[in-house]
């Protein structure tokens, strides 16, 4: 590369330089915009703002010494009614609760002891059952008993004849 070469690429990049800054470099105009935003506030309006927010700061210092425990007070009252009413709904749904618990525990002791009654009368047809099988053995024993010592008393009585 000869000299003139980078001559011209030293211009070249002083203007894509100074391209960039105009482009991308805001604080020339921001710097204007504040100055002006300064000037506008303190200089045209004096301080009346200052007035405004010292005139605000006041009035709600007087709302908060005055209406504040006022309304503190009743908001208090209010809060203790609410409450009241609470407390007597709360006992409300309790004793609904409640009722309606008896009411699913009768339905439920209803329904056990229908259930039990049930039970109860398979209990004793099945006792029943048993005891006629129980009987009809003991028959069956006592007839054989009755065979067998029928058969025993015959054979001695004629073992006595024979006698």
């Amino acid at each position: 590369m000869t000299c003139l070469e980078f001559v011209n690429m030293d211009r070249i990049i002083k203007d894509v330089g100074d391209i960039q800054s105009r482009l991308l470099d805001h604080r020339p105009i921001v710097n204007a915009e504040i100055r002006y935003f300064v000037k506008e506030f303190e200089e045209k309006r004096g301080h009346r703002e200052m007035r405004l927010l010292e005139n605000l700061h006041k009035m709600v210092q007087e709302t908060n010494e005055q209406m504040l425990p006022e309304d503190l007070e009743g908001m208090k009252q209010q809060l203790s009614d609410v409450f009241g009413r609470l407390e007597a709904a709360n006992h409300m749904a309790e004793r609904i609760q409640q009722r309606e618990l008896k009411a699913e525990q009768s339905v439920q002791l209803q329904e056990n002891m229908e259930r039990m009654k049930e039970e109860w009368a398979d209990f004793l047809k099945e006792q029943q059952r048993l005891k006629e099988e129980v009987e009809e053995e003991h028959a069956k024993a006592v007839g054989q008993l009755s065979t067998h010592y029928s058969e025993k008393k015959k054979d001695l009585d004629k073992l006595l004849l024979d006698v």
